[in-house]
Formats: C-alpha cells, sequence, structure tokens
C-alpha cells in the first residue's frame, strides 16, 4: 500500500517538474520584460503555479458543466507571452488582465459551439498564427542575451558566454539526454547559467532572503483591470489558438486512455479551459491551456490514472502558496534567461512550422495565405507606423502584428476555401435538383 502512494506520489512529481519549465518561464519573462521588481515577479512566478494548480483541477474534475475528465496538466500558454508583453508596454500591465478576463469569458460563451467554428481555424490558419508570434518574440530573447535592453553591461563578453553557455547546456541535454532529463533540459539549462553567472557577480540572492516563506493569492494584486479593445482582441485570437491546439491533446490522450470523447466531452473540456483563463485574468496570472509534453509522460509512463493528475494539481497549489520557491526562479540573470529564450522562442516557431506542415502545399492558395499572413504581421511589427493615419476604429486590427497578421490568415482562408465550398455545395443541390426535375 505504501509503496503504491509512493509510486503515485513520484509519478505525480515527475508530471509536476515537466512542466514545471514551461510554467514559470512565462511569468519570468512578461514579468522581465515589463520591468517588474523582484517581488512582483516573486509573486507572478507564485500565483501562476497556484492558478496551474486550480485549470488543471478544473479539467480534470469531470462534472455536468466543465471539466473533460482525462489525465490533463494546464499551464500557462506560451503563445500568449508575445501579445501580452506588446499589451504592457503599449497600454499597462492593467490591459493585459482585461484582455485576459475577456477572452476567458469569451471562450466560456462560444464554448458549445467551437467544434462548429473549427473549420475557420485550420492548420494553415493556426500554423502562420504561432509562426508570427514565435518569430516577433525573438528580439526580445536576443536583447536579454546581451544583458536586457538598457543594461550597462548590454553587449558584454560575460552576458554573451552566459546567454551561449546556457543555450549550449540545452543543445547537448536534448542531444544526449533521454527521457525525463532530455524534458526538463530548460530547467537544467537555467540553474547551470545561473550557478555561472554567480561567479561572475551576477546572482543576488536577496529576493529569496526577503521572500515570505507563505502567503495567500488574492484577486487583483496589480490593480483593477482595464479593456482596450485590440488587447481584447489579440487575446481572443491567442485563446482560440490555443484550444484548437487542446484539442489535439484531448484527442491524442483519448486515444492513450482508451477512452473516446464526444461532443459534450469537448465542450466541457472547453468550458474548463475558459474558466481557468479567466480565473488567471482576475488572479493577475495567464491564459491557461493542455501541456503536450505531459502527454509524452503519460504515454512514456503507461499511467493513465486521474488521481495522480489531482495530486499533480495538489502539489501545484502547495507551492504556489510559498514564495521563496518562487522568488528562486527571480534572481535568474537576463543573459542567462535569454539563452534559454531563444530555444523556448524558436519551439514556437517550431511549432508554427509543424502545423504548416499538415498543409497541402501543393495549392498555390494555402502558399498565398501563408505569406500574406506572415508578410503582413511582421511588416506591421517592424514598421509599426504604417497604419497611423487610418481611422482609430481600424487600427484596433492594424496596430499589432499579431493581430493584423491573424485577421489575414482568417480571412483569406475564409476566401480561398471557405466560401468557394459553400458555392460548390449550393451548385451541387441546384444542379441536383435539375436533374430531379
Amino acid at each position: 500500500m505504501k509503496s503504491n502512494k509512493a509510486k503515485t506520489t513520484v509519478l505525480a512529481i515527475q508530471h509536476v517538474l515537466a512542466m514545471y519549465a514551461g510554467a514559470v518561464i512565462v511569468p519570468i519573462i512578461v514579468g522581465s520584460s515589463l520591468g517588474m521588481n523582484s517581488k512582483q515577479l516573486t509573486y507572478l512566478v507564485s500565483v501562476d503555479i497556484f492558478m496551474s494548480g486550480i485549470a488543471t483541477l478544473l479539467q480534470v474534475w469531470k462534472n455536468r458543466f466543465f471539466g473533460i475528465g482525462l489525465p490533463i496538466v494546464l499551464g500557462c500558454t506560451f503563445t500568449a507571452v508575445g501579445p501580452m508583453i506588446a499589451i504592457g508596454k503599449q497600454f499597462g500591465v492593467s490591459a493585459i488582465y482585461g484582455a485576459i478576463i475577456a477572452s476567458g469569458l469569451f471562450v466560456i460563451i462560444i464554448s458549445k459551439f467551437f467544434s462548429k467554428l473549427a473549420r475557420f481555424f485550420p492548420p494553415v490558419v493556426t500554423g502562420s498564427v504561432v509562426t508570427i508570434i514565435g518569430v516577433t518574440l525573438i528580439p526580445v530573447a536576443m536583447n536579454d542575451m546581451a544583458g536586457g535592453q538598457g543594461s550597462k553591461d548590454f553587449g558584454s563578453i560575460s552576458n554573451i558566454a552566459l546567454s551561449f553557455g546556457t543555450l549550449l547546456v540545452i543543445v547537448l541535454l536534448q542531444r544526449f539526454a533521454k527521457g525525463f532529463i532530455r524534458s526538463i533540459s530548460i530547467l537544467i539549462g537555467l540553474a547551470f547559467g545561473t550557478v555561472a553567472a554567480a561567479f561572475f557577480g551576477k546572482v543576488s540572492f536577496a529576493p529569496v532572503a526577503e521572500a515570505s516563506w507563505v502567503h495567500i493569492v488574492q484577486p487583483f494584486y496589480f490593480g483593477m483591470p482595464s479593456f482596450e479593445w485590440s488587447s481584447t482582441i489579440t487575446m481572443i485570437l491567442v485563446a482560440l489558438v490555443s484550444l484548437v491546439e487542446s484539442s489535439g491533446v484531448y484527442f491524442a490522450l483519448s486515444d492513450i486512455t482508451k477512452k473516446p470523447v464526444n461532443e459534450n466531452d469537448l465542450t466541457r473540456g472547453y468550458r474548463a479551459e475558459g474558466l481557468a483563463v479567466m480565473l488567471g485574468g482576475i488572479f493577475n496570472s495567464f491564459p491557461y491551456t493542455a501541456f503536450s509534453q505531459n502527454v509524452g509522460l503519460v504515454q512514456l509512463s503507461g499511467v493513465k490514472s486521474k488521481s495522480i493528475m489531482y495530486l499533480v494539481g495538489t502539489f501545484l497549489l502547495v507551492f504556489g502558496t510559498i514564495p521563496k520557491l518562487g522568488a528562486l526562479t527571480t534572481i535568474i540573470p537576463s543573459s542567462v534567461l535569454g539563452g534559454a529564450m531563444i530555444a523556448m522562442f524558436g519551439m514556437v516557431i517550431a511549432s508554427g512550422i509543424k502545423m504548416l506542415s499538415k498543409v497541402d502545399f501543393t495549392k498555390n492558395e494555402n502558399l498565398f495565405i501563408i505569406a500574406c499572413s506572415v508578410g503582413i504581421g511582421l511588416g506591421v511589427t517592424v514598421a509599426p507606423d504604417i497604419f497611423k493615419d487610418l481611422p482609430s476604429n481600424l487600427q484596433l486590427l492594424t496596430q499589432s502584428g499579431i493581430v493584423a497578421g491573424s485577421f489575414t490568415a482568417i480571412l483569406l482562408n475564409i476566401f480561398f476555401h471557405i466560401v468557394p465550398s459553400k458555392a460548390k455545395a449550393e451548385a451541387k443541390v441546384k444542379e441536383a435538383g435539375t436533374q430531379a426535375f
């Protein structure tokens, strides 16, 4: 009996460690990019871990209203990093959380109908959006590799050595390590880089010493949310992309566990995700989505019990109430973080390309959709003032490269694929009617 409990505990901890690096990296990147101090960063990391636990429990607990009931672990979506940084720099932190809350509510409202909307988000659209997001994040990583924009030692040899050293550790682990060690290569790389940085005098443990042992998360820690249309549209697009990605996780786990999912299951799953996103905004955390790395663990371990996921959620809740654990992650120097960012942001681009690999490239229409959406998305990012003379209501769709590129992909997909399909269907009905006559 004790051995079974010990095994369950170890398996749960493995799931926590597998998702931990991906979970904490988002608040560190976003908070650092927005100039938050160590106390704010500590809160951001702690509340993010805590809310990951809440989000996981909401999804695993299957009931009439929400929860798909599969062994799923939820964490903050990396797709939202770029949009959140852009929103925060333009409108402030309060606009980030207003947009997150609104996007969560949107997901809850459309959860029942999303399966019917999925045709508007085929791989050619979602792949283009994710690729745009990844590419626009790379400048953030490069600045951090040099020590952080505005830092006194920007571009110094020590910063470049630390950033590439961190990246090298991650690359070597990806090449030579296997299984669990390989899955936490980012976490190990960050730890190695931080230890090396300590020898250069670039690490201060003051935030850990100053952090309390226990705290309670509180709603609206960074103030009341504000709502901007462009920010809300951006986060809704991110939420829709996350739903498409989560759908893949649902079906993958359904296949692994041999538990078929129907339309009602999907609705409850989407609703749980929307509720998690909304709560994330209220408690000043982040949008949440199903973590695919934990699906790999379910497959590798062969253990498909939901009881392990309940324990995972409980561990995350406990870890999220211990600020000293969160403070440990805030001492990572920018240069070390930048080295890991290259790998992480590069993986976002790779994920977008992987989605696009499902696209039929023999059709010129698909090539045109990708070309125009990625081109406009990057163009607006590089030259943000190009549409400054447009009416303010139109600028809602043009002041963000991600929004502009995403809408381009959606509209062109409708124009090239959905409208012609509808016309063909109507023509067939008309032809059938003529023949019958």
